[in-house]
């Protein structure tokens, strides 16, 4: 059978395996620790070590080596792959010490630890059905959760339970569903440099309401219960504790009561912080813990009339005691040092990579978001420096020192991973495969706000008009219109087929500064359509090849939203549509994402009736194909099925295709071929 891009795209997992990943330097600069599977269509990660004097690659550990069945996860691990939306195996996941001359991890719930040194591996004399294992900084302690118990066990294998609960709705040392989903909190405790402590989240669920996620297609299955705070109800309750470890006494953390959500932790050599989160989302503190008593300092706050907006790497502490974090002021998003701005107003900072001396962050110029480099501000002298030029998409890690780089351009085809070292430039070899599209796209801002948008046609030298396919995502943090090959792979596929694909990136999405983010606050509808109907207007002088006379859309997530609004709302402009996993009334969504953009339902919920899909059911006149994953637990299936419902009972003619054990992503092989074939069917059926 012959390789086709859909077969390819699916058994490649949308191109990412075999690329290098998670990647962590030794404080030394000898060496750096990453992830990689084998090839490009190896879905098992391995643990490697690059030595930086001699530039040799070395695999440490093989997953498939050490005896575990690398397919029996905990359910507690299942949820945090899906939270990190993560398709790949064996090691997704690792720690280390803080010589980095150590690493932990879990396969098949096992244990595993690695001489990073030696290449030794060892199971530790560990009961398996564990999770978010970790060492202490100096290598001695290896903690882990356990269900709901955070337990810690020294190297051989003693296992000490260190906090746990009798009640079955609370949990020590996880993050709770929100922190995971919306907040970029992947966990839930964190040890002190000294190995004498750990910071540990204590979480209750029991007023969060339960929902139940069925599997229709097994009935002889039971229902999950998932704990799910949507818009306007409870969530769970988060508190944070410090534990010695070696009497186990615990301190309760003082943070006050003004606030909701616990955005971040950080322990490092000046101490302990966590940032917290007011409900209303207009109002953060940052706390400096004393460890010894939970006494808290407020050393920052931030307050905006939308929302504060969380910024990954930060708040940290500087070696003298200063504060790092990001505000958005002056109409920007900005690196602060000690309240003072460190970048000016162009520069939009979309993540801090390191906190030192020199602290590296990625950031890109507000007038062209679809391109971002890394910087550094120099701590001391105070000069701002760009280390990287790219004319692409750069993100980073590491260290100031040992900077590891991966760059995606329009040109390149995969992206490249460099160490910068003492000068030098060394690559890490990815294993990607290369893709059989080959993307024809142009970037250009349009109109008198300048949306970002990229256009994309086939290869095939005709001046023939060919239907158009609108391809958005259109949401809060996420963009499509990047300066990236690796983004319009399957946009370039659909191209190819016969279509004009465009792709824009409306009011809302990041990196065009704060006011245009915050252009969506009270309607995440309106406005985003609107700025897709502008693009749709503007075709004929943007793209000769443009029908805009079958206009097509489709979109998952937020994208299956805004692919749903447009033909309920305009069908005069969108002629069919796509809808992956929509939401369709943002009261079935959670809190957090949902409450900054919308306000709380319990207090006012007219800004939910004015965005739900279910209030223009009576007005679809165009072909609606509505997609949905069954076990999806973060959009659930019911978004979909109260739509169809109501679109039913208006009279208005559907399809809707129910994917049976499908979550939030498709990462099933034969699946996610299948859906790129079955869209472009019903596509050619509607558009011609």
């Amino acid at each position: 059978m012959s390789d086709t891009f859909p077969r390819q795209y699916a058994r490649t997992q949308r191109l990412s395996l075999g690329e290098p990943r998670n990647f962590t330097v030794s404080p030394d600069g000898a060496r750096v620790v990453f992830a990689r599977s084998t090839s490009g269509q190896d879905s098992v990660n391995s643990l490697w070590v690059l030595d930086l004097a001699t530039g040799e690659e070395t695999q440490v550990l093989d997953p498939r080596t050490v005896g575990a069945d690398l397919s029996q996860l905990t359910a507690e691990e299942l949820r945090r792959r899906e939270r990190a939306r993560e398709g790949a195996g064996g090691v997704v996941t690792y720690a280390c010490d803080a010589s980095v001359t150590n690493a932990v991890t879990v396969l098949g719930g096992y244990v595993v630890h690695v001489d990073l040194l030696s290449g030794i591996v060892t199971l530790p004399d560990i009961a398996p059905g564990v999770f978010d294992v970790r060492l202490s900084p100096n290598g001695s302690h290896i903690s882990y959760v356990r269900g709901a118990d955070l337990c810690l066990a020294d190297v051989a294998g003693n296992e000490r339970v260190i906090a746990t609960e009798t009640s079955d709705t609370v949990t020590w040392g996880s993050a709770e569903f929100i922190a995971a989903e919306e907040m970029g909190r992947m966990r839930g405790y964190w040890w002190s440099p000294d190995s004498q402590r750990i910071a540990a989240c204590r979480v209750d669920v029991a007023d969060v309401p339960i929902w139940y996620i069925a599997d229709p297609a097994h009935p002889e299955r039971p229902t999950v219960e998932h704990r799910y705070p949507a818009a306007g109800s409870v969530n769970a309750s988060v508190s944070l504790h410090v534990i010695d470890i070696a009497d186990l006494t615990r301190v309760d953390v003082q943070l006050g009561d003004d606030w909701e959500y616990l955005n971040s932790v950080s322990w490092g050599s000046r101490g302990l912080i966590a940032q917290t989160q007011t409900r209303d989302q207009r109002h953060v503190d940052v706390h400096l813990i004393d460890a010894e008593t939970g006494a808290c300092t407020v050393i920052f706050t931030d307050e905006d009339e939308a929302w504060v907006e969380i910024v990954p790497g930060v708040p940290a502490l500087l070696s003298d005691g200063r504060l790092v974090t990001c505000a958005d002021r002056n109409g920007g998003r900005r690196l602060l040092v000690d309240g003072r701005s460190a970048t000016p107003d162009h520069l939009q900072v979309r993540g801090v990579i390191t906190v030192g001396d020199t602290i590296v962050f990625a950031a890109n110029e507000t007038e062209t978001p679809w391109m971002q480099d890394v910087y550094s501000f120099d701590t001391q002298n105070g000069s701002l420096s760009q280390l990287t030029n790219s004319n692409g998409m750069v993100s980073a890690s590491g260290t100031a020192d040992a900077l590891i780089t991966r760059t995606s351009t329009i040109t390149s085809m995969g992206p490249t991973f460099t160490v910068h070292h003492n000068n030098t430039e060394s690559v890490i070899t990815s294993y990607a495969e290369t893709p059989l599209v080959e993307p024809n796209v142009r970037i250009m801002s349009v109109g008198p706000r300048a949306i970002p948008v990229a256009i994309l046609t086939p290869r095939d030298g005709s001046t023939t008009k060919l239907p158009v396919l609108f391809d958005p995502y259109g949401g809060p943090h996420a963009q499509r219109v990047v300066a990236s090959n690796g983004a319009y792979l399957s946009s370039q596929w659909f191209a190819d087929q016969g279509f004009v694909v465009v792709i824009a990136d409306n009011v809302g999405t990041p990196g065009k500064g704060s006011a245009w983010e915050r252009g969506v606050l009270g309607d995440l509808a309106q406005p985003v359509l609107d700025d897709q109907i502008e693009i749709v207007r503007a075709l004929e002088n943007l793209e000769p090849r443009a029908d805009t006379t079958r206009v097509g859309i489709r979109g998952w997530s937020f994208g299956g939203y805004l692919a749903a609004l447009a033909v309920l709302r305009r069908s005069d402009v969108f002629h069919a549509a796509i809808a992956g996993a929509p939401v369709t009334d943002w009261r079935l969504y959670d809190t957090h994402y949902t409450e900054r953009y919308l306000g709380n339902p319990s207090i006012d919920d007219s800004n939910y009736t004015k965005t739900s899909l279910m209030e223009d059911v009576d007005t679809l006149q165009s072909p609606l194909l509505i997609i949905h994953g069954l076990a999806d637990d973060n959009v659930v299936a019911a978004h979909t099925l109260q739509l169809s419902s109501a679109l039913l009972a208006a009279g208005k003619a559907h399809e809707v295709l129910p994917l049976s054990g499908v979550t939030h992503m498709t990462p099933q092989e034969v699946v996610a071929e299948n859906l790129l074939l079955h869209q472009l069917d019903f596509l050619r059926r509607t558009l011609g």
